[in-house]
Parts: structure tokens; sequence; C-alpha cells
């Protein structure tokens, strides 16, 4: 990957007030709301004795990788081909798969460190314990994030333009939402829809995360099937892709 390339990439993104918010800041702040509810700090048996909020962080963790993928990433990659960039790129030293791996660097960096800023608050504003099977936990998590972008450069594969984009976007980001567990954490669901929703990428990351957060390495099967979409979507998007 060109570094210079890399370094104006991270500029440009710095420049976009919106989605540093909305990758890097809104998981975090969402946590903060929810937590200050004062049921969210309270055990609930049916989540095995932990408190929502406990289980809220890694769904924080996850809206930072959807946000990136499905939504900013696309929109990124659409816009640089609608407005010929790509195209003059591909007769300039620096190729265009240059700016794609730029792009999807900055994009998943961002994402990571959000992760980190929503652990960290969550510990120090609400006591929420740190994973504790780290390696298993940051495992899951690079699995993840390589599904999200993978997910994001297909939703860019078959994008013509930035509206497009939007729109493809918009219709995977709620359903991927809702698998991530933010409106019922994944563990809660009802069995049938569980094992659905476990089939996803973000249903299966949620429950990898949940599990390394609780001490214990992620299941295979849960990493099994992010490894599994990773490589279908990056193959999905390598057909589709048009550099024009």
């Amino acid at each position: 990957m060109n570094t210079a390339v890399l370094r104006t990439e991270f500029r440009l993104f710095r420049r976009e007030p919106a989605a540093v918010f909305w990758i890097f800041l809104f998981p975090t702040l969402l946590l903060v709301i929810l937590g200050s509810i004062p049921s969210f700090r309270r055990a609930d048996a049916s989540m095995g004795g932990l408190r929502p909020v406990d289980a809220y962080v890694p769904i924080a963790v996850l809206i930072a990788l959807i946000m990136s993928g499905v939504q900013t990433l696309p929109q990124a990659l659409t816009g640089y081909r609608e407005r010929g960039i790509l195209r003059r790129m591909a007769v300039t030293p620096v190729r265009p798969s240059a700016l794609l791996s730029a792009q999807m660097a900055v994009q998943g960096g961002v994402a990571l460190a959000s992760a980190l800023l929503a652990l960290t608050v969550g510990r120090v504003a609400f006591d929420v314990t740190l994973p504790a099977q780290p390696a298993g936990y940051l495992l899951a998590l690079l699995l993840a994030a390589a599904a999200a972008l993978a997910l994001g450069s297909v939703v860019s594969a078959l994008s013509r333009t930035t509206k497009i984009a939007g729109a493809i976007g918009t219709a995977v980001f709620f359903p991927m939402m809702f698998c991530a567990g933010v409106w019922i954490p994944v563990r809660n669901m009802p069995h049938a829809l569980a094992r659905v929703v476990e089939l996803t990428p973000f249903g299966a990351a949620a429950r990898a995360l949940d599990q390394a957060a609780a001490g214990d390495w992620p299941g295979w099967g849960y990493l099994g099937v992010l490894a599994a979409w990773t490589v279908l979507l990056t193959g999905a998007a390598a057909r589709w892709f048009r550099w024009e």
C-alpha cells in the first residue's frame, strides 16, 4: 500500500465531520446514553446475571464496523468512481487498488479505534469488565471488521452512483444492526430466530464477542461464519467491481 495515499485518505477522512461522528463517536455516545438509564445498570437474570450495559458494549463495538462498512466506505469508493478518479489513476504510477486499500485501511482503523473507545468508556464510566479472553476478542473483532469491509465493497461494486450506494447501504444497515443485537441482544432472541441471526456476519460476531468477553474462546462455528462471509463477499466484490 502506498503510504502517501494512506496519509492523504486519512487527512480527507478527518475533514468529514459526519463520518468521524458516526463511526468514531456515535457508538460510544449511544453506550453512554443507555448506560445512564438506571435499569441498564442492574443485573438481569434473563441475561445470566449481566447488566444490559455489559451486553451493549460489544454491540457498540459492532455499530462502528457496520457504519464504516455499509455507509461510509461505499459512499467514498463510489464517489471516486463516479468522479472518474479511479479511471485517471489507472494511467499514473499509483494504481487504483492502492486508493481502495488505503480507504479500507482508514475505515477499518477508525472503526477499531472506536471499538477501543467504547471498551474504555464502558470500563471507566460503568465498570464494565474488560474482555476476559483478549486474544479471542481481538480475533473476532478483526474478522468482523474484515467482513464489514467486504460487505461495503460489495455495496460499492453494485452501485453506479453515490445515491444508489446510499440507498443500498441504508437497506443493508438496519438488518445488520438488528443482527448485531441493537434492539434485542442476540442472546435474548427466541431460539429459532437466534439460530438464523447467528448465521449472519454480525450475529456471529456478536456471539463471538460475548463469549470472549465472558472469558471463553469464541466458538469456532462463529469464527467460521465470519471467515466464510469475508471470503464470499470479497470474491463477489472482486467479480463485480468496476473501476469506471
